[in-house]
């Protein structure tokens, strides 16, 4: 059976992406209270709750034609967006911020957040294919974007820790 992704439900999926990102980026923030690097990670925090709203509002945007498609398809066999986005990109636990020990290091937190902003441009990247131009396989590289953004805030910030040799916490 071929399943089909309409821009509806990658977009369900990327807002539940940005809403494991959110609790990713505010767990790290922890390890580092009242410094430079939890600033930024609170920042990132903040960027990926404001893609989730986005993403939302993108989805409530699609023509109704695509919501059509996605009630007439419900009856299938897809996998849960939630379900999804939990094993693309931030784990297959139920919290992605579990995976933290709370023991690693400013560069070890933007290593990890670089890999993950990474896997989240290949899961979205991979879902194009299964999306119908005529479903809005456009608005997927607007998400595609905005993971890039991520990944150069990362290391623009990892170089300046570099720099500075601010290996530890």
């Amino acid at each position: 059976m071929t399943v089909t992704f309409n821009a509806s439900e990658v977009l369900e999926i990327a807002e539940q992406i940005e809403r494991n990102g959110t609790k990713f980026y505010r767990k790290a923030a922890e390890i580092f209270v009242n410094s430079r690097i939890c600033k930024m990670l609170l920042r990132l925090a903040d960027w990926e709750a404001k893609h989730e709203k986005i993403f939302a509002c993108m989805r409530k945007q699609l023509s109704e034609h695509s919501r059509e498609q996605r009630i007439l398809r419900s009856k299938q066999m897809i996998p849960e967006p939630k379900v999804m986005a939990g094993l693309a990109v931030f784990g297959i636990r139920p919290d992605p911020a579990d995976e933290l020990s709370s023991k690693e290091g400013k560069i070890d937190i933007i290593r990890i957040a670089i890999e993950k902003e990474k896997d989240s441009i290949v899961f979205y990247t991979g879902l194009k294919d299964f999306v119908p131009f005529s479903a809005g396989k456009d608005q997927i590289d607007d998400i595609i974007k905005e993971e890039f953004r991520h990944i150069r805030i990362l290391n623009k910030f990892g170089k300046q820790t570099k720099q500075t040799n601010c290996y530890d916490k």
